[in-house]
């Protein structure tokens, strides 16, 4: 599972121009399921992404998390994360779970993210969405599961 962390002062994310999820201060983040993902890569990437300390303190360190602040997060499926360019011009999706499989593991993830009591919008699976973002900073990150130590 991968994650691509940007921190905002605000954020939304739209379908069809009908605004689906929009937050203040926080992250957007984009995540990809890979076919071998379990429960495992959801409870580490969930719980590394709201500790994760990439909020300026007062001496202007990266010493907060999004619980320190009490930061919002926008959370969008985006199987693109996934993508395989190491052959030829046209990037390889097969790393990526199947849908079905994709949508449930997504769904978990956000209720694991819930369950840090953050404030939590999403965008919609499967669908043509437009991300308005604002970055701070700009700070992004990219984080890995398969990469955990």
């Amino acid at each position: 599972m991968k994650a691509l962390l940007q921190r905002v002062t605000g954020a939304s994310v739209s379908v069809e121009g009908e605004v689906v999820g929009a937050i203040g201060r926080g992250l957007v983040v984009l995540v990809g399921v890979a076919g071998g993902d379990s429960d495992k890569d959801i409870r580490y990437l969930a719980r590394k992404i709201v500790n994760l300390r990439i909020f300026a303190d007062n001496e202007e360190k990266f010493s907060l998390s999004a619980l320190d602040i009490g930061g919002e997060l926008l959370l969008v499926s985006q199987f693109t994360l996934l993508a395989d360019t190491r052959k030829g011009r046209r990037p390889s999706f097969t790393g990526a779970a199947p849908p079905p499989r994709a949508e449930v593991l997504f769904q978990q993830f956000v209720d694991e993210v819930k369950a840090s009591g953050l404030r939590v919008a999403t965008g919609r699976f499967q669908q043509y969405m437009q991300l308005e973002i604002h970055n701070d900073g700009p700070v992004t990150v990219m984080l890995d599961s398969q990469e955990k130590v």
